[in-house]
């Protein structure tokens, strides 16, 4: 009977025992649930208070109808790379720079500390005031220069505003009758001097060094993007991110398509339009006016590209 009553008697102490150390741990869940609820909104809003509107580490200068659409969206896949949707205009539109720089940061995404913010507007390079404003936002921002056959840039150019025009249904000169007169390249054409590469990049580098602009090979962004972007990766820093998986061919298109994230993205139906008529003989003239220009470039930039 004794022994019942002993047994008893250790069964209560024990449960009494675990008892307590079940409502200590009750207390102490309880004590520190506020604090960690606390620290994860304190973390979110760490997080959200460090995604702002940045200036740009990267500028896409040009050139027009030079690929840079396509090159932003490319280097769009890339997860610390954030765009500037539209182009801006900010450094050669005299009305936008006079709002100044928070002006300028307000068109740019939102991105995290580490990120990188990019936007670019072709017409910046062949603007005479722009590369001095540029250093003067940002000695050290990376410039992106992506260039192409610059006598198929011509033509491409002139059906870009042809397609404006006929659209708003008003008359334009064939392309023929602006670019030769009188039997000859006429050198006061708009479209054409756009294409004088080395006149509009040696402005450049009287600003800024050699290794601060990347040259990248437009004709070449088109038939294989990848070789190119991980060139542009490296220049810009980033972690090599964009794989050739990110990349499908579109026969229908007959250009490359972006893939992230299970999502597909081709460029609007302006790429690729068909170029305007330009007879044999002229875009021959075209090419043997761009002989000495192209050469002249070619030196500037270190490396040679299969132009006509």
């Amino acid at each position: 009977m004794l022994w019942t009553v002993i047994l008893a008697l250790l069964v209560l102490l024990l449960l009494q025992t675990q008892l307590s150390v079940c409502l200590r741990e009750l207390r102490s869940r309880s004590s520190s649930s506020p604090a960690s609820s606390s620290s994860s909104s304190s973390s979110s809003s760490s997080s959200y208070n460090a995604t702002q509107l940045r200036l740009p580490g990267a500028i896409i200068i040009g050139v027009r109808k030079g690929g840079t659409r396509a090159l932003l969206e490319m280097l769009n896949l890339h997860p610390d790379v954030e765009v500037a949707k539209a182009e801006v205009h900010y450094f050669n539109v005299e009305e936008h720079y006079r709002r100044g720089l928070a002006w300028y940061r307000a068109q740019m995404p939102l991105t995290l500390p580490g990120q990188l913010t990019v936007e670019k507007t072709p017409g910046y390079f062949a603007s005479p005031q722009v590369p001095a404003r540029v250093w003067e936002m940002n000695p050290a921002v990376r410039l992106l220069l992506i260039v192409r056959d610059p006598a198929e840039r011509v033509v491409s150019d002139y059906t870009q505003v042809l397609h404006n025009r006929l659209t708003r249904h008003k008359p334009y000169q064939p392309l023929e009758e602006l670019l030769i007169h009188k039997g000859h390249i006429d050198p006061g054409y708009k479209a054409l001097q756009r294409s004088l590469y080395y006149q509009h990049l040696a402005r450049w580098l009287e600003v800024f060094p050699r290794g601060q602009i990347h040259v990248v090979d437009g004709d070449a962004l088109i038939r294989d993007p990848f070789p190119e972007l991980r060139e542009a990766e490296r220049f810009l820093d980033l972690q090599p991110r964009i794989s050739p998986d990110n990349f499908y061919y579109n026969t229908t298109k007959g250009f490359y398509c972006l893939l992230s994230a299970g999502h597909d993205k081709c460029l609007d139906e302006s790429k690729g339009r068909p170029h305007a008529p330009l007879s044999t003989q002229a875009f021959k003239k075209l090419c043997r006016y761009f002989r000495k220009p192209n050469k002249l470039f070619f030196e500037m930039v270190g490396r040679s590209f299969s132009w006509c």
